[in-house]
């Protein structure tokens, strides 16, 4: 799985949220104090239903009306430097449910570039262009309303590419499709992306999509940012606990250190000792966060050689096939996790109830300050 994309990212601002914050109701459902997208980069929102993706999208698109802050566009504030109008022209929206004219595939890919005006000679190749690039060529005469849900967003995205917006924002658009349409669709997009070097804002709850499309990603709740930053750094470095469950940490263990020395720390988990990097003083409460991925097992016993600092064994409570790997949940005084391939699991003869060890190395435990 790819976690940083081939994207060329200039660094130079395209779009930049200040001090956003939306009311409904009384209450307040997004207060983001600054975002920014760059000039080719693919950014993904991640969180749970709710979080606010979809709101701080909407207002980042301006079809949220009431809302405080600043908007800037290429370097210039939307609605005073910038007109609203012309901004609204510059970047493009696609939904959940595709939200297709009751015409024929050619004329809903044609119809924007109608609305926006574009010469009729130069409109048929273009149409024909976004055609091929998502595989729909062959879909042209065909009804919208005959169209399957993979099919109709593809013309949704081809309409969209036709028009080759500044910014692209996609809300969810592939979270009502059945897994192989969905995977099919994304795979076609990953392709697109990476030649096009579209500028693009991508709200998910899926974070596998969002690894996959992602220079960066920002993870989002209660309406705040409070992780943004590139795939593999807000993965493996969580900046707390939330974060940490929703991007995947199967591990999140209680404890108080015991001492510190020159960057690394010793631990105390249910009356165990893991070994960390961290600068955190003894008696602090802790948090360790330790993905399953970073965990080895052994069925020798046998003291063989290892880089681990922490070994320890314990007994198999279940394994629960993932597709293409199994996760294996131990005890081992406290509760572990570790991700194991079929061959993995026939070699060592894996089962509930077997002896095991496991062992991950201090630098895959990702330390934070305990609240309270």
């Amino acid at each position: 799985m790819s976690t940083i994309s081939t994207h060329t990212i200039s660094g130079v601002p395209i779009l930049e949220g200040r001090d956003l914050q939306v009311m409904r109701g009384g209450s307040q459902i997004l207060d983001v104090g600054r975002f920014s997208l760059s000039k080719g980069e693919v950014l993904s929102l991640i969180g749970p239903n709710g979080a606010g993706k979809t709101t701080l999208l909407m207002t980042l698109c301006y079809l949220t009306k009431a809302f405080r802050g600043n908007i800037f566009f290429k370097g210039k504030r939307v609605g005073e430097e910038y007109p609203v109008r012309e901004y609204r022209k510059s970047v493009a929206m696609i939904f959940q449910e595709p939200l297709l004219f009751n015409t024929t595939v050619l004329e809903n890919v044609a119809s924007g570039l109608k609305f926006h005006k574009v010469k009729k000679s130069s409109i048929e190749g273009i149409v024909d262009e976004n055609l091929q690039r998502f595989g729909i060529s062959h879909l042209k005469d065909r009804s919208a309303r005959t169209l399957s849900g993979g099919e109709a967003q593809r013309v949704n995205l081809a309409r969209v590419f036709a028009l080759n917006p500044d910014i692209l924002f996609l809300d969810e658009p592939f979270s009502a499709l059945d897994p192989p349409t969905r995977e099919s669709l994304i795979g076609d997009l990953e392709e697109i992306l990476r030649k096009s070097r579209t500028t693009t804002l991508f709200a998910t709850h899926d974070r596998i999509e969002a690894l996959r499309l992602s220079d960066r990603v920002a993870v989002m709740n209660d309406g705040k940012i409070l992780q943004m930053g590139y795939p593999e750094e807000v993965m493996n470095c969580p900046a707390n606990e939330f974060v940490a469950s929703f991007v995947g940490v199967e591990m999140i263990l209680r404890g108080r250190v015991l001492k510190e020395r020159d960057g690394a720390l010793v631990a105390s988990v249910a009356g165990h000792e893991i070994e960390a990097v961290g600068n955190y003083l003894p008696d602090e409460h802790v948090i360790l966060c330790i993905r399953p991925e970073n965990v080895t097992l052994s069925n020798n016993f046998s003291g063989a050689q290892t880089s681990a600092r922490n070994i320890f064994p314990g007994v198999i409570e279940k394994i629960t096939s993932l597709g293409l790997y199994y996760k294996v949940d131990m005890d081992c005084g406290f509760p572990l996790v570790a991700y194991v391939t079929k061959h993995s699991l026939e070699s060592m003869s894996l089962g509930a109830g077997k002896k095991i060890e496991a062992s991950f190395k201090a630098t895959a435990v990702h330390v934070l300050k305990a609240k309270g």
